[in-house]
């Protein structure tokens, strides 16, 4: 995502940026990654959505057809100062079994306590944590590090559980997304 496609005045920090601006640019991101590898790709902010137990406000619903069948992605945008907990984790699911969903995301600005990861990945939801562009270079060498114009002002990272139970992270952005299509 270019500078231009932020609103006005967003900052480049996501901390900073407000819960709003936060949601957009999720949207967008998600939208630049799904146009192109999916037929009918659209997405719906803070859309309503009708489970068998209530109704629900999704962040953003994502839907595409794939292979011949239609999807339904709820993801939730989590823009806080602490650690995301495992609660947060079970209320996606919760929603996503309501509305017969076919996978959950959590993108947010901090991190994920273990056990959410551990739910997470027992119940197939993928959480990234969005951060600096910077994160997502890395050199050696003494002195300052000189970034290149070309790194994304932002980038995702998925964050799991490996099968020796170490956390896992795999970098996404808009040249590499092919770990957010993956089975988190």
């Amino acid at each position: 995502m270019s500078e231009s496609d932020l609103p006005n005045g967003m900052q480049y920090d996501p901390v900073t940026l407000t819960p709003d601006e936060f949601e957009i640019w999720v949207e967008r991101f998600l939208v630049k990654l799904g146009t192109g590898k999916l037929t009918e790709f659209r997405t719906t902010r803070r859309e309503r959505l009708q489970g068998s137990d209530g109704e629900y406000e999704i962040d953003i619903a994502a839907r595409f057809e794939a292979l011949g069948g239609n999807f339904l992605v709820l993801v939730e945008c989590k823009h806080h100062k602490a650690a995301i907990k495992r609660d947060v984790v079970q209320v996606l699911r919760d929603r996503l079994e309501s509305t017969g969903a076919q996978k959950g995301m959590i993108f947010a600005t901090i991190g994920f306590q273990e056990g959410a990861i551990e739910y997470a990945k027992r119940h197939r939801i993928a959480l990234v944590q969005v951060a600096d562009g910077k994160t997502s270079y890395f050199t050696k060498g003494a002195g300052p590090t000189v970034y290149p114009p070309w790194l994304p002002r932002y980038v995702g990272w998925i964050i799991t559980l490996s099968n020796e139970g170490n956390e896992s992270y795999s970098l996404i952005s808009e040249d590499h997304p092919h770990y957010l299509f993956a089975d988190a």
